[in-house]
């Protein structure tokens, strides 16, 4: 008795079916999830939904960082000054020989005379523009006068506990007029004057 030696047909195997279907749904899976995380990153605006929220806050703390060099540009702008100012103060007069005056005491002085002032008493009268410590301050000062059309004078003056000071004065004048013109164009330049007289017919220096 003969035996058949033909090997017999192998059934295939249901658990490739098996495999099949959890590649497919995991390609699907992963699908699924890049294109929720792309929909995710345009509806937000480009940002990834993975990034933590926590960083969030440091973009807030950036800000006053920023804004800190707009801070340190203020103080600069208050360093630029104006030009300091002709120095004047009375300490400057010399007591007796010289006094401050208003313009209204000019014209009463003129008014009860009825004379010039330097034919009254020998009394002449300068605007003091202002005092300095050194030369060259003065004599700046003066040429700035000169372009004006205002005749000055520096006059050294010697205060006790004070040292030697430059007076810087337009004049002389004897009459109100010459004055009231005078301290016009002064004020409009931008220059405080104090009108002086002098007594005696004190030279000037």
């Amino acid at each position: 008795m003969t035996r058949d030696y033909k090997p017999a047909q192998q059934k295939a195997k249901p658990a490739s079916r098996g495999s099949s279907f959890f590649a497919g749904f995991l390609t699907g899976l992963i699908l699924g999830i890049g294109i929720s995380v792309g929909v995710a990153i345009v509806v937000k605006g480009g940002e990834s939904p993975f990034v933590a929220r926590d960083a969030s806050p440091s973009h807030a703390d950036a800000g006053p960082k920023a804004d800190a060099p707009a801070e340190k540009a203020k103080p600069d702008a208050t360093e630029a000054k104006a030009p300091a100012k002709p120095r004047f103060d009375f300490y400057t007069i010399l007591p007796g020989s010289e006094s401050p005056v208003t313009e209204q005491e000019v014209k009463q002085s003129k008014a009860s005379q009825q004379r010039g002032a330097t034919e009254a008493g020998g009394e002449t009268y300068y605007l003091q523009v202002g005092a300095f410590q050194t030369e060259q301050e003065a004599d700046n000062m003066k040429a700035k006068l000169a372009l004006l059309g205002l005749e000055a004078v520096v006059q050294s003056v010697t205060v006790p506990d004070k040292g030697v000071w430059q007076r810087v004065r337009v004049g002389p004048f004897s009459e109100i007029d010459q004055i009231t013109r005078a301290r016009a164009e002064l004020t409009k330049n931008g220059f405080n004057a104090d009108l002086i007289k002098i007594h005696n017919n004190v030279p000037d220096q």
